[in-house]
């Protein structure tokens, strides 16, 4: 196989995000067996006082027979049913308490996950020849090992504390049924207790274990990386066409913009763009519109309807479009040209409203010649 091939880089955002979609995260049995074993145990101890005296009560007054019971034996069904109501609300209070520390953990092991697609049917999953490679799996046969000695560690912590209190066990049949309950539920717990400390020491190591073990999984070799690269950015000449129509978009909305506009430079069908600058408020004018065919013509009568001037220059024009960003200072290299425009403009403003003469014709802005995209292609056709 190919080095390239190789799955030796970590998993990219991209991979962890699909894999989390497909209900994939790195999960502990043995901190879930632990939050459930270990809630479980805790609500053992916290109900069983009170359990235990409502059922010797129950059951005192479910075995009291007197005349009036004998003659409607139907009284003896409401009884089963009060001890039942109080049986079903302990169960669902502890499969509620156990079912609610198992999410807990599972959300505190691998995040929360909501997904659908593993519990749909899958009939891949019924193939035996990836069934038998599961089964040898690295990860799988780390939990085999694992379950062994930690059922060999619990047996040994079970036979030796049985081992070491039998005795005291044994007496208990001598004591009075209140002092050798209370002792044997002392027992048992202390027993609980030493097998739930095993099971914590389990978790500690199988958490980042689980965690090693699915980011493992995941790996991606170098030429998955480059495929989704290639994915993530994209056809370069889709992005292109994409460009081109959010600016297309963009320019069109900035229409609205070219009555505040001070003129408007074409070239004179295909580029219009709009500027405007306030020495109060800009360091340098601003293009607040442009476009290019059919919007190039929709700012040129705008412009006419507000009477806005238009003119001419096409090497600025196309050098504007293509360099300057919409309602930001133009380049500048573009200040000269454009500030020649600007004079122009002026006094031929000043002139309409009867101020000064008018003036000569329109000066032709010196447009650096690298900044026209008309002439950076021709050169690139010239070129053998």
């Amino acid at each position: 196989m190919d080095s390239s091939q190789d799955k030796d880089l970590p998993a990219s955002e991209r991979k962890l995000q699909k894999a989390r979609t497909d209900g994939e995260a790195a999960r502990s049995r043995d901190l879930s067996h632990l939050a459930i074993l270990g809630t479980g145990a805790v609500c053992m101890l916290a109900l069983a006082p009170q359990f235990s005296e409502h059922l010797q009560l129950a059951m005192g007054q479910a075995l009291s027979f007197d005349a009036a019971v004998v003659h409607s034996p139907d009284s003896m069904l409401r009884r089963l049913q009060s001890m039942l109501s109080v049986g079903l609300i302990v169960s669902a209070l502890f499969a509620f308490a156990t079912g609610s520390a198992a999410l807990i953990s599972a959300i505190g092991a691998g995040g929360w996950v909501f997904s659908t697609k593993p519990i749909m049917p899958q009939f891949n999953r019924l193939n035996p020849i990836s069934g038998a490679t599961n089964l040898v799996s690295k990860q799988q046969l780390t939990n085999v090992t694992k379950m062994v000695l930690m059922t060999a560690v619990l047996s040994a912590v079970a036979w030796n504390y049985m081992s070491s209190s039998i005795e005291q066990i044994a007496i208990l049949v001598l004591q009075p049924s209140p002092l050798a309950i209370g002792q044997a539920a002392q027992w048992l717990t202390s027993g609980i207790t030493l097998q739930l400390l095993v099971v914590f020491l389990v978790a500690l190591v199988d958490v980042p274990l689980q965690s090693y073990f699915f980011k493992a999984r995941l790996k991606m070799s170098h030429e998955e990386v480059k495929q989704e690269h290639k994915e993530s950015e994209g056809n370069p000449h889709t992005k292109g066409r994409q460009r081109q129509r959010q600016r297309d978009i963009a320019d069109g909305t900035s229409v609205s913009a070219v009555p505040k506009a001070d003129f408007v430079v074409m070239n004179p069908t295909h580029y219009a763009v709009a500027l405007k600058y306030d020495e109060n408020s800009m360091n340098a004018p601003q293009v607040i519109s442009k476009g290019t065919d059919l919007i190039a013509m929709t700012i040129r009568d705008l412009a006419k309807q507000h009477a806005v001037p238009v003119l001419e220059s096409p090497m600025l024009a196309r050098a504007l479009y293509a360099h300057a960003e919409l309602d930001q200072p133009i380049p500048a290299a573009l200040y000269t040209a454009v500030a020649q425009i600007l004079a122009y403009v002026y006094r031929l403003k000043a002139a309409l409203r009867g101020e000064g003469q008018m003036p000569d014709e329109q000066p032709d802005p010196q447009v650096p010649p690298e900044l026209d995209p008309l002439n950076r292609t021709t050169q690139r056709g010239l070129q053998p």
